[in-house]
């Protein structure tokens, strides 16, 4: 099964960022409550809520998980063979937007049907949350955009 790459990693870590203390999702301002990179749902058996902190590890251990997560996910979504930076560009994609954007879109649609460009181009229409354009959303589709299409 194929792994996200280097790259992939390096562009998670960037854009969504380590932070040890739960924060507000940053598309709604509320829930769902995020902490380490990106990370929603439980830590330890607690749902992840204002005030919850953890250490460097933890955060670690929770990326590697959510990845193994969003690696199985997209591996699951393809029907075709994806270049190792292709691989990553959708599991970056998905770790953002969820499995069911990435299942529902033409980015999916597109690469399956063999259109890398036009699948390509199709990551600059995911820039908004909460009806409201996110130039975080506009760099990150833009950065994935580019290592999907980088051989």
């Amino acid at each position: 099964m194929p792994k996200i790459n280097e790259a992939g990693l390096h562009l998670i870590e960037n854009f969504e960022g380590c932070r040890l203390e739960a924060y507000p999702d940053p598309g709604t301002g509320g829930e769902p409550y995020t902490i380490g990179y990106g990370h929603t749902g439980e830590v330890n058996g607690q749902p992840v809520a204002l005030g919850m902190t953890i250490t460097q590890d933890t955060a670690n251990d929770l990326l590697a998980a959510d990845l193994t997560h969003f690696e199985e996910g997209v591996n699951g979504l393809v029907s075709r063979d994806a270049t190792p930076n292709q691989f990553a560009a959708m599991v970056s994609f998905a770790y953002n937007e969820g499995l069911g954007a990435l299942g529902g879109s033409q980015i999916l649609a597109e690469f399956n049907a063999g259109n890398d460009q036009a699948a390509a181009d199709d990551f600059s229409n995911w820039t908004t949350a909460d009806g409201q354009v996110l130039e975080g959303l506009v760099r990150r589709r833009a950065a994935e955009r580019e290592l999907f299409l980088t051989p």
